[in-house]
């Protein structure tokens, strides 16, 4: 019995409160000229600063198959750029055709024109070879795919200087080993 009067005390208490006032709800951390404040200067960033950053992001989103086909040093990277550009101008229409395009080689390229890499990297290779940065190996590979595409008659005038270049750096190579043994030589004796 007394479990039922207790049940019928808390229906009573909670009818009770029901019937009370609600307190007033605050639905911000701010009042009055603060929240108007804070209103004004979440609108202009909503206007001025949202669409700029949409735009940037927009941007670099549309330039990033550019950024993959340099860095794999595509042959036709410069086809590429064009096409993101295009791309913008289109509202981004064309951008997953060159996103496909920088992750995959032309069929027939190497065939074509002896080589899978743009002209660049033959420029970057060089200058780290002359630097003494590469191995023997691969300036030896880098000779010979230069004369590859000399073979075929297909090698600019950039290259070909590229090519006359290592060609060189191959002799004052070979003549400093001959000193450098004739040195020993002399030495042992």
């Amino acid at each position: 019995m007394h479990s039922l009067t207790s049940r019928s005390s808390q229906r009573l208490a909670f009818a009770l409160a029901l019937l009370l006032p609600a307190a007033t709800a605050r639905a911000s951390f701010l009042s009055g000229d603060a929240l108007d404040t804070f209103a004004t200067y979440m609108a202009w960033v909503v206007i001025c600063v949202v669409p700029i950053a949409l735009i940037v992001l927009f941007w670099k989103l549309h330039v990033l198959p550019e950024k993959i086909a340099e860095a794999r040093h595509h042959p036709q990277k410069d086809a590429i750029h064009v096409l993101c550009l295009l791309s913008l101008m289109v509202g981004g229409l064309l951008w997953p055709l060159a996103w496909l395009w920088a992750y995959t080689r032309p069929v027939a390229f190497k065939s074509a024109y002896g080589t899978e890499k743009h002209e660049d990297y033959y420029v970057e290779m060089a200058d780290k070879a002359k630097a003494g940065k590469l191995l023997d190996q691969e300036i030896a590979h880098l000779r010979d795919e230069l004369d590859v595409m000399a073979a075929k008659g297909l090698l600019p005038p950039q290259l070909r200087t590229l090519r006359e270049d290592l060609v060189r750096l191959r002799r004052e190579g070979a003549a400093r080993e001959a000193a450098a043994g004739s040195g020993a030589e002399a030495q042992g004796t």
